[in-house]
């Protein structure tokens, strides 16, 4: 797998605040959400609820930074969060983090440990290179709606991850598409942490999702790629 990520010119310019991280993973063992999976959901949301101390997490300076950014490309952020907010007030509400599988299970737990949104693709999925653009509108995103498959599209203007095939997750990290994402099969992946400068720390969530990536999967090659300013591109 190589690592071929961009971040186009007016999403700079949208958002100067913005940087990544970006994870690579090969020879990954996923499975069924397990006892160690499920305990490290619920101490990520101990570790949230410490650091929020009672606040409301948008009240965070970084998820309020997300919301801004989300506002800025036309998106209302109260009603569709990015996903590190979306994750935090489930970690908080009475039914907790969902269980989905051990992969998925380990970067939810950073992300909401961190209050930084992170995602994860199944990289032999991945059709060509990966790059965050403004939609045209025209743009697959591949999705479930009522049970069935659907094909839908973006609103023009919106902020999305697309590869050679479409677009992999619509509203900067606002939802998944089903193409690419981590399924119990999915061996190598790429997974992007994102955050507003200067309110995150990307290389702590970064290096704690490379360890617990190497827990999980004894064996796995890993490699992290040091943050990137959105005034860089690669």
């Amino acid at each position: 797998m190589t690592l071929a990520l961009t971040v186009s010119d007016d999403v700079r310019a949208l958002a100067p605040g913005f940087t990544y991280v970006a994870v690579e993973a090969s020879g990954l063992l996923n499975a069924p959400s397990d006892a160690a999976s499920s305990a490290l959901l619920d101490d990520a949301a101990h570790r949230l609820a410490g650091r929020l101390g009672g606040r409301a997490p948008h009240e965070d300076p970084h998820l309020a930074a997300w919301r801004a950014a989300y506002t800025a490309f036309g998106s209302k952020p109260n009603r569709t969060r990015n996903s590190a907010e979306a994750l935090a007030r489930r970690a908080l509400a009475d039914g907790g983090l969902p269980r989905v599988n051990r992969l998925v299970d380990v970067y939810n737990a950073v992300s909401v440990a961190h209050l930084v949104p992170v995602g994860g693709e199944d990289a032999d999925r991945i059709e060509g290179a990966m790059r965050l653009v403004r939609a045209s509108g025209e743009e697959a995103f591949h999705t479930v709606a009522g049970g069935e498959a659907v094909i839908e599209h973006p609103d023009a203007g919106e902020v999305v991850w697309r590869d050679d095939a479409g677009v992999t997750c619509r509203r900067w990290n606002w939802r998944q598409g089903v193409r690419t994402r981590l399924t119990e099969e999915s061996a190598d992946a790429l997974f992007l942490l994102e955050g507003m400068a200067p309110h995150c720390d990307l290389a702590a969530a970064g290096a704690e999702l490379a360890e617990l990536l190497e827990k999980f999967s004894p064996g796995a090659r890993i490699t992290v790629h040091a943050p990137v300013a959105v005034s860089g591109q690669e």
